[in-house]
Order: structure tokens, then sequence, then C-alpha cells
């Protein structure tokens, strides 16, 4: 554990420069007489780890210093070569650069773990598009990966009903499904707190970038995952936004996540009531329109009853005694 915990601490100040004991203390979830011993113990190991006293010091290593990454479990290093992501990487135009940093760290690995890129490539592959989904990276994506990387504020050409334009703080690509996102600020300066903020666009469904040759400051303390969160289940909401009553019986319930979307069979498992003497639970069901819910509850057969609206149950009913002339 100590082992772990010090050579951690030698990649933090590597990476960082200078951190002072109580960042590293922070960042390391000891306390601040750990990272006293633990400097101690690295300097007395040979590793030229030294305190500037004074505002704004710190401990740093000596410029120029770099550990080679002995301390890496096969694990660890196996793990770091998943993290690549050959596809969405090549789709973004990073393949080489990505290509470039898997061979520096392979040099730095020991002998014995040399063999971790080809152990992880065999046993694992990403191949996110969807089944039927358009295979091929977006035509703009690599000029949006680049004003991603570079801060630049860029105008949009963005096709939804009509062609919009929008000048945007390109902040994060998102791959979702097959489907690539852009999150970007929009309202930049002092519109900003005239309501302005974050925006999710479709990068297939952006038709021109411009770049406007200024950059934008980041806000740190953007939160992509949450922001990312938040967006899926808003938009989940907004699509699911009707409900209707359906009972389900033990195993129309277990097999409704196979029907719906995971939101609207989550809220229906949460919703449920008490068990009738056979088992089956009356509940209320996130759908997008009483159509789109009659396909998705055929799936389910005689697991399934519509309760209301009576219109959507007379449909079903209907539909059932049509499938059962046709096999008559």
């Amino acid at each position: 554990m100590r082992a772990s915990r010090l050579i951690s601490l030698v990649l933090l100040l590597q990476s960082r420069g200078s951190m002072t004991a109580a960042e590293l203390a922070a960042e390391l979830e000891v306390s601040e007489r750990t990272v006293y011993r633990d400097v101690e113990a690295l300097s007395a190991a040979g590793v030229p780890v030294y305190a500037e006293q004074g505002r704004g010091g710190g401990y740093r290593l000596v410029d120029g210093y770099r550990t080679r990454l002995t301390g890496l479990s096969r694990e660890e290093a196996e793990a770091l070569f998943l993290a690549g992501l050959p596809g969405p990487a090549r789709d973004m135009g990073l393949a080489d650069a990505v290509a470039a940093a898997e061979l520096k760290v392979l040099a730095a690995l020991p002998a014995t773990l040399r063999d971790a890129p080809g152990r992880a490539g065999q046993r694992f592959h990403l191949d996110a598009p969807g089944w039927f989904g358009e295979s091929g990276p977006p035509p703009l994506l690599r000029e949006l990966t680049g004003a991603v990387w570079r801060d630049q504020v860029v105008e949009l050409r963005y096709r939804r009903d009509r062609e919009v334009v929008r000048t945007v703080e390109p902040y994060a690509l998102v791959l979702k499904n097959g489907t690539w996102y852009l999150v970007a600020r929009v309202g930049g300066g002092p519109a900003r707190a005239a309501g302005g903020g974050h925006r999710t666009y479709r990068v297939d469904k952006i038709v021109a970038v411009r770049p406007t040759g200024a950059v934008f400051d980041r806000d740190e303390g953007f939160d992509l995952p949450g922001y990312w969160r938040e967006q899926a289940e808003a938009f989940l909401r907004s699509m699911l936004r009707e409900r209707i009553t359906v009972r389900l019986s033990p195993a129309g319930l277990r097999g409704l996540r196979y029907a719906v979307e995971p939101y609207a069979a989550r809220h229906a498992a949460e919703a449920a009531g008490e068990p009738d003497a056979d088992g089956w639970v009356t509940t209320t069901l996130p759908v997008e329109s009483p159509e789109v819910a009659l396909h998705e509850l055929l799936r389910l057969g005689a697991d399934v009853e519509v309760v209301e609206p009576a219109g959507l149950r007379e449909e079903l009913a209907a539909t059932a005694r049509r499938v059962a002339a046709l096999y008559r």
C-alpha cells in the first residue's frame, strides 16, 4: 500500500510541478504528517524531491527528473492500454497521437509487462455504434476536435427544421451510442449573465464550422459527466411525456426493461404497487405516445394489461384479436 502511494506521490509531482503538503495529502487521502514521512523516504531512496520555502512554495522534483513506470502492476498496465479507445480517437484525428503515447509508455515499462497492449487488445474491443447506425464519423468532427482542444470560439451552421447560425464556445465532445454530440457554451461574455449557458448539438447536424479567431476562458469548474447525465435525463423526460397505467405479471415486470427505455422501466418499477394474489402489479409507465406504446407493449404479449387510457386498451385488444385470427 505504501509503495503504491509513494509512486503516486512521485507521479503527481512529475505531472503538476510544485505541490504543497496539504495538496498532496488531499490527493492521496492521507494526513500531512504522512506526506512528510513519504517525502523523507523518497529522498532516502534517491528520488530528488526538494522543498521550496516561503509563500507559494511546496515540494517539487529536480528539473528534468522522470521516473520509469516500474511501479505499475500488470492489471494497471493492461488497463492503461484500454484507455486509448482507438475507434473514437481515429474519428477525432488523434490516432497518431494515441499511438505515439502508447509507444512511449511501452518503452518505459519493464520487460515483464511489454505484452500488456497485446493482452488487452486480444481480450477487449470497443465497437461504439449501434447495429443499424450509419458508419463513419461526421464530416466536421475533426474540425470540432481541434476547436475543443484549442478553446477556439467558432461559428456553427446547424440544421434543425431550418438552418440556424450560432457562435459558441466548444467545451467537449461526447460519443453516445455511436452518435457524436458537441457540448458548447453560448452567450459568452456579458451575454452569459443574461441567460447564456451550455447547449448540446448533434455533430452530424452541423453543416459548417468557422473559427472566429477568438479564444475563450474555460470554466474549470464545469462538470462534463454531471452535465451529460442531467441532459440525458432531461431529454428522456421530455420525450416520454405521457403516462399510461398498466398491470404487469412477474415475467412482464422483469421483461419490461427489454421492451421500453431503461428510464421508463425504472420509473415503472419504482411506482409499482403491492402484488395481487397472482403476483401482478399495477404501475404507471412513461411513454412517448400511445402509438409508440402499442408497439412496445406488444413485445410483452399476455404479460401486460393496459388499464388506461381506454383508447390504447381497445387498440391493443383489437391487435391481439387480429393476431389470433391470423394464426387460427
